[in-house]
Parts: structure tokens; sequence; C-alpha cells
């Protein structure tokens, strides 16, 4: 049993979404909307994670502005305490619904932004999506909600991330995220297409870089390395099973965002079980919680307690085995695997798109 407290629950409402994008990180088997969670085990399992100790909430997908049921979400997480941002493509978001969500308490909203040229955006999305998205963050910031933007960087829009950078300040973004592509559902899917050069993600970095400064005081950015293109991998979410929960639509519940893919790892469902129970004696939580899982070099390594040695998930999509040390890092027997991915970015810009799942909410 762990005596750390979870700090963040990720409500996963819905894996519907009008967007198509490529590099979406969830699974490829997409739930419908009858296997979605009911507005009252949603509202159970927000007010238990309070209980535990969570402090923020992240009301996601899919796109979360299909659930009906949003608003008093928003407000039953306002009631509890807790700090709220909604993750959104932006679709849907009316100016109603918008002051609605304000009126519930919402503090804070991240739209997703696909690239700086219009054409480019609408093409990773999938689908027209640029002018609803600026109506959506226009009506953002006019109501005054603390703002972010996320941009997901892959081979296909990091040559413009400098472009990225002066629209996300010219929309007016308290921050920034430059989210390079983590290769898990449909990014693995598209890996081929979806990986830069180690060129571009150097030129990136200093551009970046010199947009902190420039920008610091008045928009914060975030950009971290992506993990391809690093010497030691990140701790998954802070470590398995230390910070963060995860729950599906279905009332799943993960320890990080793509625990689906692991074989004979049975997910709890909040359904099924308390919060409290899943994060303490849960098998699922405590299966990569520790060390004694761990192989060498993990095992001897010094930098064991800042990298939990990787991501499992990364470590079961590239070798097979969840166990084994992140492919990422160089003292990792498979670390070729990472070089040989890296050297694999010569496909034309073809996207194998996510499925497009758009169906009446029942909940």
């Amino acid at each position: 049993m762990t005596s750390e407290r979870p700090t963040t629950l990720l409500a996963e409402l819905t894996h519907r979404c009008p967007l198509h994008c490529p590099y979406c990180s969830n699974p490829l088997d997409l739930l419908r909307a009858d296997r979605e969670i009911s507005t009252d085990d949603w509202k159970r399992t927000i007010s238990q994670a309070r209980e535990l100790g969570v402090l923020q909430l992240g009301l996601s997908g899919g796109e979360p502005l299909i659930r009906k049921d949003l608003e008093e979400l928003a407000a039953h997480a306002r009631r509890l305490g807790l700090y709220s941002t909604l993750v959104t493509s932006g679709l849907g978001l009316t100016r109603k619904r918008a002051e609605a969500l304000k009126e519930a308490g919402l503090e804070h909203i991240q739209i997703s932004v696909q690239d700086s040229d219009t054409t480019s955006a609408e093409r990773i999305a999938g689908t027209s999506s640029v002018k609803q998205k600026r109506a959506a963050i226009a009506i953002v910031r006019e109501l005054g909600f603390a703002f972010s933007i996320n941009v997901v960087l892959h081979r296909g829009n990091l040559d413009r991330i400098g472009e990225i950078i002066d629209l996300a300040a010219s929309l007016g973004a308290d921050r920034l995220e430059l989210a390079n592509t983590q290769y898990y559902g449909w990014g693995l899917k598209n890996r081929a297409t979806l990986m830069p050069t180690r060129e571009q993600v150097t030129r990136a970095k200093g551009i970046a870089e010199e947009a902190m400064r420039r920008h610091k005081g008045r928009m914060q950015i975030i950009f971290v390395l992506p993990d391809y293109f690093e010497d030691r991998p990140k701790a998954c979410y802070g470590g398995w099973g230390r910070f963060y929960i995860v729950v599906g639509p279905d009332g799943s519940a993960l320890p990080c965002h793509g625990a689906y893919a692991l074989p004979n790892l049975t997910l709890p469902n909040v359904r099924d079980h308390s919060i409290d129970w899943i994060w303490h004696e849960s098998p699922a939580f405590q299966a990569f919680r520790g060390n004694a899982w761990m192989k060498e070099p993990c095992v001897s390594c010094p930098m064991q307690a800042a990298t939990f040695a990787g991501c499992r998930c990364q470590a079961l999509a590239l070798t097979g085995d969840a166990t084994n040390p992140d492919p990422v890092c160089t003292l990792s027997p498979h670390r070729h695997l990472i070089d040989e991915a890296v050297a694999d970015n010569a496909a034309p810009l073809t996207y194998e798109y996510r499925d497009f799942v758009i169906e009446p909410q029942g909940a």
C-alpha cells in the first residue's frame, strides 16, 4: 500500500470527438456512447477522489462538450473545492455553454490548436475546425477564464513552431503547451508519418527557448523534448500510481493514460470499487509501484528515483514486455528500437485518421 495521495483526477468523459487527429492517444478501440458511465457515477467518483486528496480535476475526452452533463459535473467539482480544467477542441463551445460553465465554477479552459497554417491545421484535424476554434477562443477570453492553448508537435507542423508561438500570443493565451507527440494509440499507428527529424527538433528547441525568454511574465511556454530524442526516459506521469488517476469513459481506472494497452492488467472500475480501494489496493495501481518489478540496468541505476525506469506502456509497445527498461534510455538493451524509429521519418505526410465518433448522448 502506498502512503502517497493522488493530486489529479483526469476524467475522460467520452471518446466521441468531432476531430480525427492522427496523434490521438486514446486507444484504437474507441468506446461508444452506450458504454459511458452515468452522471451519478461521475459525481460519486469525483467526490471520492476529493476525499482521497485530489486537488485538480481535468474534464477531458474525446470531446467533453459532447456530454450534456458537463456543466453539472463542473458545478459538483466546484462545490467540493476542486480546481477544474476543461480540455477541449473548442468545437461546440458556444457562448451559452461557456457562460453556463463559468456559472458552474469552471476555472480553466485548454483549447487544442493543430497548426498556425489553416490548411495544415484542418488537414491534421481531418475536418474544418479553425474558424470554430477561433470563435471559441474569443469567448473564453471575453469571459475571463484562465486560458491555455495546447499544440501537439510532429513532423507536419514543427517547422512552424515560431509562427505557432506567435499565434498563441496573439490569441491571448496565458499558457502554451508545446506537446511533442507521444506515440500511443493513434500516435503509435501514425508514428512513421509523425516522427520529426533530429534537425527539426533541435531547431524547434532553440526557437522555443528564445520565445520563453521573450514572453516571460506574459505567456508561460512549456516545451519538453520528445522522448525519442532524449538519452534518459521521463517518469511516466511522475511515476506509476504516484500522482494521477485516469478514469475512462466506461469507468475503468488507470494509473496512466496508456495503460489500456497493458496485457494481464485487469483495470478496476469505479462502478465496482471506491477510488480509495483502487488507489491503495487494486493490483493495477500496485503493478509498477516501487522497484521490485524492475530489471537491470534500472535496478542499480542512480537515476532510478527520478525516472522510475520510464514508461511501462512505451516499453510494452516497443519491446513486447512492460517490465523491460524504457527503450528511450541509452543504457537499455533495446535502445536500437528508438534509434531506428527516429531514422524512419521519410514516410509521406499521409495520416491514418482516428475514427469519427459522434453519437447521441444517453447519460
